[in-house]
């Protein structure tokens, strides 16, 4: 792996993940960008969109997919007013929770298959276990700690304890967890080898949640964190290898230029990817907008973070207002005031769509611009007669969702503290 980056002491997580209407299963392997046809010393893992053999149409999945993507804006923004509350107990951390993808993986020995959801928002590793005081319904059986040998209960003066923002001890350390929308888990936390494909991990800190309750977990049997904390799967995956997300496990093209730009950190919310938004252009006109509008609040509010885990791109409102008053002004299409797509722009089609002509969109971020091609940005249905903007408003934090991302392979560098992208026809992998 040495064509890009240098494996030594670097820790990657790169996802590649295909909005559900493009391609809804997609698989994992450790390795970088690479211009080789082998997988060296790497692991897949399959990952399902949470609508997969649904028998649903395109504007359905999206539509749902943007029902999740509003509740997990309520679930930051209730973050965001625990981080700064001084007058209200809070008895547990919040995390955004919840996501658009399950992970298939397995844990004990012997192991023992189930899926989970994937988060790049939060940093909690947890599954079910028994015995299981208040459980949902999942398809698998719980995973019962006892008929595995290699199930290991932490002390409270283990990194993974310490490392909880508000962890109980006794004899063993235990563990709340809340999301934003008052979901919950609770257990004791502990060690396992997790299975991976056919490659197992050893010692990986997880939660083994005997008090389960949420309306978002049953699509798995838990939630596996992709976040930027110490709790995070990624974070303790310490070898010098790459996780990669998405059908890349057997790479065999030349991969276009790789855009990077720096992670910023957020001390108030440290989990989220965030990225530094400078601008952004439509057609040849860049918006005006200034660029403090896209940076931290006292609060930990403000920012653009990237995200697996929501549909559609989100932007602060103001900006929104702005970006959609050009695309009017550009698309010279009539708008659509119906709201029945659930996006808030969107386009009446003439009979003749050969003559409709869609602006360019670029994000200018801080040393990379992301030159989106027209299907991350619109969504067209004949059908419908309708043209939509991906893209929605939002006030505190916005939001760079998967559509936007769809047959883009993007790089984490964890240890660089830089984002890097490239476009590239992911079916095709």
């Amino acid at each position: 792996m040495a064509s890009l980056y240098s494996l030594c002491c670097v820790l990657f997580l790169a996802l590649a993940i295909v909005a559900s209407y493009v391609s809804p299963a997609v698989s994992t392997s450790r390795r970088g960008f690479e211009r080789r046809n082998e997988v060296e010393d790497g692991f897949r893992v399959m990952l399902k969109h949470v609508d997969s053999g649904k028998n649903l149409t395109k504007w359905e999945q999206i539509q749902r997919g943007i029902k999740r993507g509003q509740r997990r804006l309520q679930r930051l923004s209730v973050m965001f007013s625990t981080a700064i509350s001084s007058s209200s107990v809070v008895k547990a951390p919040v995390a955004a929770g919840n996501g658009e993808f399950l992970m298939y993986l397995s844990i004990g020995t012997p192991p023992k298959s189930y899926s989970a959801v994937m988060d790049t928002g939060s940093d909690l590793v947890w599954t079910q276990c028994k015995p299981c005081s208040q459980c949902f319904k999942q398809s698998t059986p719980i995973f019962n700690p006892k008929l595995s040998s290699t199930f290991s209960k932490l002390s409270c003066s283990s990194h993974i304890c310490v490392a909880l923002p508000k962890p109980t001890c006794g004899d063993r350390c235990e563990y709340v967890y809340s999301y934003g929308d008052y979901s919950s888990t609770q257990g004791v936390m502990a060690t396992e080898t997790f299975t991976f494909g056919k490659v197992s991990v050893p010692n990986i800190g997880f939660g083994c949640g005997e008090e389960n309750d949420g309306e978002g977990f049953s699509q798995g049997a838990g939630l596996v964190g992709l976040g930027r904390g110490p709790l995070s799967l990624v974070s303790q995956l310490k070898e010098p290898n790459t996780l990669l997300m998405g059908s890349i496990a057997s790479v065999n093209r030349t991969f276009g230029a790789i855009k990077t730009t720096p992670l910023i950190h957020n001390a108030l919310q440290p989990s989220f990817y965030y990225l530094s938004l400078q601008g952004i252009t439509v057609g040849r006109t860049r918006l005006p907008f200034n660029e403090s509008t896209f940076t931290f609040q006292d609060d930990g509010s403000g920012g653009l973070i990237i995200d697996s885990g929501t549909t559609i791109t989100y932007l602060e409102e103001s900006v929104f207002n702005v970006l959609s008053e050009r695309f009017i002004k550009q698309m010279k299409l009539p708008v659509d005031n119906s709201g029945s797509t659930g996006l808030e722009l969107c386009f009446i089609l003439p009979s003749d769509t050969s003559k409709v002509k869609v602006p360019k969109l670029i994000f200018h971020f801080d040393g990379a611009d992301l030159d989106l091609p027209g299907e991350n940005y619109v969504i067209a249905d004949s059908n419908m007669g309708l043209i939509c903007l991906a893209m929605g408003r939002s006030n505190g934090i916005s939001i760079l969702g998967n559509i936007q991302q769809q047959n883009m392979l993007v790089l984490h560098d964890l240890k660089k503290k830089t984002l890097s992208f490239v476009q590239t026809q992911c079916h095709k992998l």
